[in-house]
């Protein structure tokens, strides 16, 4: 091998030792984020960190607020009482809702709260039998003799209307050729979505709405 290529050997060399050492900076500092507990994430240890906190949102505690939401999330195997408020900015995901297993990726803040960039939720698949439930075109038929009444209730979520808590009208429910709004501000259980046959729990409201109180897939 002449100079001329050992020279170059030695540059190419060099740029890859550069590229994998710039590589692994990137990896380091943008990093895996700390996974912690809300009672690690409210200590005060980790301000401007990016962590990770798992936690169960508190109920009523969400607000929608311009390109997010804000909530608040605690430890149900820790000390209940450890309330972390999250700010997320970013798209709500429709399985959202009190009771949820929230998942957030961001920084803490000097107050405490957690600015979170990343969000997934959780939440156990549950299932229910329709023996017994009305359509929504049976509801139509008892009228208002159904309104306040604790009802159960089969049919499909209509393509499309699937929304996040906090964001109007949970889903349209429709059976044969009648369909209904729900009202629902839970936890929807996992695999839920378009198309999905579902057995609620709930009653008629006066403005014709069906206020749920459980969602659960339909058992097959």
């Amino acid at each position: 091998m002449n100079k001329k290529a050992k020279n170059r050997l030695v540059i190419v060399t060099l740029l890859i030792v550069i590229i994998a050492v710039v590589v692994l900076a990137v990896v380091g500092s943008g990093g895996a984020a700390k996974t912690l507990t809300v009672s690690d994430a409210l200590g005060g240890e980790y301000v401007g960190e990016r962590v990770q906190v798992s936690g169960t949102v508190a109920e009523d505690s969400y607000v929608s607020s311009g390109n997010g939401i804000t909530f608040d999330v605690f430890d149900p195997e820790g000390d209940a009482k450890a309330i972390l408020h999250v700010i997320y900015e970013g798209a709500v995901p429709a399985t959202f809702g009190d009771g949820v297993t929230a998942i957030c990726t961001g920084t803490v803040q000097e107050d405490g709260t957690l600015l979170a960039s990343e969000m997934i939720t959780k939440c156990p698949s549950k299932y229910e039998s329709a023996e017994g439930a009305l359509t929504v075109s049976n509801l139509y038929e008892y009228g208002d003799s159904m309104i306040a009444v604790e009802t159960k209730l089969a049919g499909y979520i209509k393509a499309g209307t699937l929304v996040a808590a906090g964001e109007g009208d949970r889903f349209v429910l429709y059976s044969q050729e009648d369909e209904i709004s729900v009202t629902f501000d839970g936890a929807l259980p996992t695999g839920l979505g378009d198309e999905s046959s579902v057995v609620l729990t709930g009653a008629l409201s006066e403005d014709g709405k069906f206020v749920a109180t459980a969602v659960a897939l339909e058992e097959l």
